[in-house]
């Protein structure tokens, strides 16, 4: 019954007192063989001391860092982003400075002329360039550089890019009453400044020539042009440009720039040996649907390469990313 009684703990002087380390306590440091013991059983670690090497002594324990190297895919990658953005870098600046010229060789820049710069073909070039000359040289200089704030940048004004593009396709295709009354309007705004703006003299004449049109709807359209108009005092009023005719050059060699003149003044039946009747909405309509197929296939593959892009571009902002965290 001593054992349950609470004087067993007592500390009375006659007793002895146990010295010795209760081996099982956590608390009580293990000393001599129980630590070597420990030691070479491998339950402890071994406390490495102040400037010591751990390669000069094999038992120690070292942490091996992982090293990331660029493989030759990621080498691969970053070279042809570099390239691919570096040529059309060198198109962008080219671009710029066909701009520039046109501008500066039409001197739309001055006082008279700076009101219609809005509706200057060159004035497009010249924004095109700008933006395409940015976003290559955006992604040349990252790919490079290895700059992923840059790469990252270039992706998302890609994917941007791609956005605008398919929106662009959904809006077109349903809203194309609105589409032909936009495009009517810039062919009669080209017709009216046809002889003011060499430019869009040589898109009219162009789209004249390759559609086989004359005029937006009809060829009476050219009445809005303030040479061509039936009041005019001019030998071209009530005419056409040459680029309507059937044969411009008469079975000659020399271009008839004449052959219009009047045409205005005659009915469809007369002007139809002497001009072409359609107009050239009517003309753009029928191509597209003509070549619908090839269309639809290049603004695949162009949207395609653009994602393509984006892929690559992501790839190699993380291999970089990864290569700088574990160097």
């Amino acid at each position: 019954m001593r054992q349950y009684l609470p004087i067993k703990n007592f500390p009375w002087p006659w007793s002895r007192r146990d010295d010795g380390q209760n081996e099982s306590s956590p608390l009580i440091p293990k000393s001599g063989a129980a630590k070597v013991e420990d030691e070479e059983l491998g339950h402890v670690d071994r406390e490495i001391p102040p400037g010591t090497r751990s390669d000069e002594d094999p038992c120690i324990p070292t942490r091996i860092r992982p090293h990331y190297s660029y493989s030759l895919m990621d080498y691969f990658l970053k070279y042809l982003l570099f390239l691919c953005n570096l040529v059309f870098t060198v198109l962008g600046l080219v671009v710029i400075g066909l701009g520039i010229w046109g501008l500066v060789s039409k001197e739309s820049l001055a006082l008279e002329k700076i009101g219609s710069i809005g509706t200057d073909p060159m004035l497009i070039l010249l924004t095109l360039g700008l933006l395409l000359t940015f976003l290559c040289l955006t992604g040349c200089v990252g790919a490079l550089r290895e700059n992923c704030c840059l790469l990252k940048l270039f992706s998302w004004i890609v994917l941007v890019l791609i956005t605008i593009q398919v929106l662009f396709v959904i809006v077109a295709y349903s809203m194309q009453d609105q589409i032909e009354g936009y495009l009517r309007s810039g062919i009669l705004a080209a017709m009216t400044r046809y002889q003011d703006d060499l430019d869009l003299q040589f898109i009219t004449d162009e789209i004249q020539l390759s559609l086989q049109c004359c005029g937006a709807d009809t060829f009476r359209d050219w009445e809005i042009n303030m040479y061509y108009n039936c009041s005019a005092p001019g030998v071209l009023a009530c005419g056409v440009p040459a680029t309507c005719c059937l044969d411009p050059f008469e079975n000659g060699t020399v271009w008839n720039s004449q052959c219009g003149v009047g045409v205005q003044l005659m009915d469809e039946f007369t002007a139809q040996s002497v001009i072409f009747l359609g107009g050239c909405l009517g003309g753009i309509s029928r191509w597209i649907e003509q070549h619908e197929g090839l269309i639809g296939t290049i603004g695949v593959v162009v949207v395609g390469v653009q994602i393509l892009t984006v892929l690559i571009t992501r790839r190699l902002t993380e291999s970089i990313r990864w290569h700088k965290v574990n160097v």
